[in-house]
């Protein structure tokens, strides 16, 4: 992965953590019900989550209780704007902007010298079974602060309402007590050490609880979309909910969704785009055995790359050149049909989300179209980063160059 921390393309917006901060992150970890970290340095995304505390407790998802359960932490005002790198929800991110946008300000102020602990509770005890997400409906935010400030500022505000009654401006145990809250808080009477919860409305969204789940309910039909094949057989059986269930490798699923008018694919169009040759070019990839030279100078010379395409065999080039094979022989005669002549996974991998599609909705089809077929690499780094880092692994050095360069030209 050194490839990509130097191109600033791996986890690049982390917030480092030292000193005091860590104190504050372990408070609020124990008052979470996790344990302590032993680390005495770190980096957090936005909502608190620590690529290294992961790696110490070997669980991605430290911060929740069960997958139903869902918590974050704020240490600074700098968490603002900052990436979810490892979001348990798509709404994950929208959640972290509402924060900051309602209460701005405020953080700034508490975040001195104290911490957040955030509570993601959608009423929601845990899951018993996978169509249990269906009961995502509104999610309540609520705050809690570590070192007791709420409870420190209704006894300074006790204190000093004592102290102004009668002659207890000159009780020396009054001033004693007003002195040592002010020595350890400092003057709390102004500070807002209060944040009302928040309400967030979750509509369509992806969650990773059940092996990742897709919930697709502002459309014709409520749709599920399964990427666990466990889970989607253990859902199939369910004839309760009113709703329309799929595992993600069913060809009838990009079907379902042409046809609820969520998702669309006009070839002669994305044919002359950016997305159809990366595809293609990464579909050569796959289709390649052996070369005499590198695979990114093979992707950027067009040269090589037609002589490379046209050592493949028959089969293979179909895989690669099958679009434009279709609408060549379909200016001739509309008897042909796609599936004959184009490789269904590429196919696929051409859709996008239908243009009447709000841009949240937008970018959670587009999420699910590259888990679908995860041949755009721009897409899938855009879109599921962990999946991305997974594949990127695998790939040979020249490939990977060629990835990078791909993405930083297109950011």
């Amino acid at each position: 992965m050194q490839k990509l921390k130097t191109a600033n393309l791996y986890r690049s917006e982390l917030i480092p953590v030292s000193g005091k901060l860590v104190e504050r992150y372990n408070e609020c970890l124990v008052q979470l019900g996790f344990k302590q970290t032993e680390l005495k340095s770190f980096s957090i995304d936005g909502l608190g989550w620590s690529p290294e505390i992961a790696e110490e407790k070997d669980d991605l998802h430290y911060l929740n209780h069960g997958e139903a359960n869902q918590h974050g932490i704020i240490i600074t005002p700098l968490q603002r704007g900052k990436p979810v790198y490892v979001p348990f929800h798509s709404f994950d991110r929208d959640m972290l902007q509402l924060i900051f946008t309602t209460y701005g300000p405020q953080i700034s102020d508490i975040t001195k010298d104290s911490a957040i602990c955030i509570d993601f509770d959608q009423d929601i005890a845990a899951f018993y079974e996978p169509l249990d997400v269906l009961k995502y409906d509104e999610v309540q935010i609520s705050f809690h602060f570590i070192n007791d400030l709420s409870a420190a500022k209704k006894e300074q505000e006790r204190l000093i309402t004592t102290f102004s009654e009668g002659n207890n401006f000159i009780n020396e145990a009054i001033h004693k007590q007003l002195l040592a809250s002010a020595k350890k808080y400092g003057d709390l009477r102004n500070r807002q050490l209060y944040l009302e919860p928040i309400q967030f409305k979750a509509v369509s969204f992806y969650t990773r609880a059940f092996g990742g789940i897709y919930v697709l309910r502002d459309f014709i039909s409520t749709i599920i979309v399964f990427e666990s094949e466990k889970f989607y057989k253990e859902a199939i059986k369910d004839t309760y909910h009113d709703v329309l269930i799929y595992h993600i490798s069913q060809p009838e699923l990009i079907v379902k969704l042409r046809d609820h008018v969520i998702i669309e694919c006009e070839l002669k169009e994305v044919v002359s785009t950016k997305r159809y040759e990366r595809i293609k070019k990464f579909e050569l990839t796959n289709q390649l055995k052996e070369t005499s030279h590198p695979i990114k100078e093979i992707l950027d010379n067009k040269i090589l790359f037609k002589s490379y395409l046209s050592k493949i065999d028959i089969k293979a080039l179909k895989k690669v050149n099958g679009v434009e094979i279709y609408l060549e022989r379909l200016e001739r005669s509309n008897a042909f049909k796609i599936k004959d002549l184009v490789d269904q996974n590429f196919y696929h991998a051409l859709h996008q989300p239908h243009s009447s599609l709000n841009a949240k909705h937008q970018d959670l089809i587009w999420q699910l179209l590259v888990n679908v077929a995860p041949k755009d690499v721009l897409f899938l780094y855009w879109y599921d980063k962990e999946e991305f880092y997974k594949q990127f692994k695998t790939w040979d050095e020249s490939m990977k160059d060629w990835v990078i360069e791909t993405i930083q030209q297109n950011i």
